[in-house]
């Protein structure tokens, strides 16, 4: 199933996306919420007829698919090609930081470039949204707790990240930097994680292509991993990394988003998302 909530910020209502791409209204059946990411209430959902749902008309906004995240975890250079572009060694063990949950938004809102900022930068990663709550899960049995996947644009912002101290956190969780949707895709309907193409334009340039069969920590291991000193939780986004093509890995020199910029990009099976880059400007 491709599930969604889409209407106004704040006003999101439950849909649905049926086979022939149209979305459906969900409301009065169920919402995608922590409560309804298990597989008992997934295929509650799953055995509503879409045909017997409304359809909504017109092109309305997509928000972010699933409401009630608690928390927004990260990780970071798990492309050994986008290490290399970064100059840092392959890592261990997974690199995990945060982008704090105010930054989630719908995946084609606008993003704010923040006050000053002069390196922020795209990176479209692969999601996986948590369905089961996962402590101390092992490998082979750490996808029976996803829920389903979604597309993300990790956006971050390099000063911050890498110039401003020790932690990566500070430059990726502005306010808009966390574009997540349009939809979130089962995992039965997605199928195996390893395997799924990605690509990301800057003003009609293709600077990102690439696949999730090149992690070096596939999801699997991602999810076992954090399961040993987190509790991961129904609604837990983790985003997964970025194959390379970011900003600051641009040759002969890194380049980075301005106000007028436009970026897309998109994931295999989950969808497309288009962000318009504006400038910062004080809130009334």
């Amino acid at each position: 199933m491709k599930l969604c909530r889409y209407g106004a910020p704040g006003q999101e209502q439950p849909g649905l996306i049926d086979a022939d791409g149209r979305l459906r209204s969900l409301a009065g059946h169920a919402d995608i919420t922590p409560e309804t990411l298990g597989p008992d209430a997934l295929a509650r959902i799953a055995a509503i007829d879409p045909a017997s749902l409304p359809l909504v008309e017109g092109s309305p906004r997509y928000g972010v698919p699933v409401s009630g995240t608690r928390k927004f975890i990260a990780i970071g250079l798990n492309y050994a090609d986008h290490a290399a572009e970064s100059n840092l060694p392959i890592p261990a063990e997974p690199v995990v930081f945060n982008k704090w949950v105010s930054c989630l938004q719908g995946p084609n809102d606008p993003v704010v470039i923040p006050r000053d900022s002069q390196k922020t930068d795209w990176e479209v990663e692969l999601g996986v949204v948590i369905g089961t709550r996962a402590e101390y899960v092992s490998v082979e049995d750490a996808l029976s707790h996803v829920a389903g996947y979604c597309v993300i644009n990790d956006v971050s912002e390099r000063h911050w990240q890498i110039e401003r101290g020790a932690t990566w956190d500070k430059g990726k969780g502005f306010p808009t930097f966390g574009p997540v949707g349009p939809w979130l895709v089962t995992s039965d309907e997605v199928g195996d994680p390893q395997n799924l193409s990605m690509w990301c334009a800057v003003n009609g340039k293709r600077v990102q292509d690439g696949n999730t069969r090149t992690m070096i920590f596939t999801v699997a291991e991602i999810i076992a991993y954090c399961s040993q000193f987190m509790t991961l939780e129904p609604g837990d986004i983790i985003t997964t990394g970025t194959p390379p093509g970011v900003g600051m890995g641009q040759k002969p020199e890194p380049w980075y988003l301005k106000a007028g910029d436009v970026v897309t990009l998109g994931i295999e099976k989950l969808g497309e998302q288009r962000q318009d880059f504006v400038a910062w400007t004080p809130r009334g």
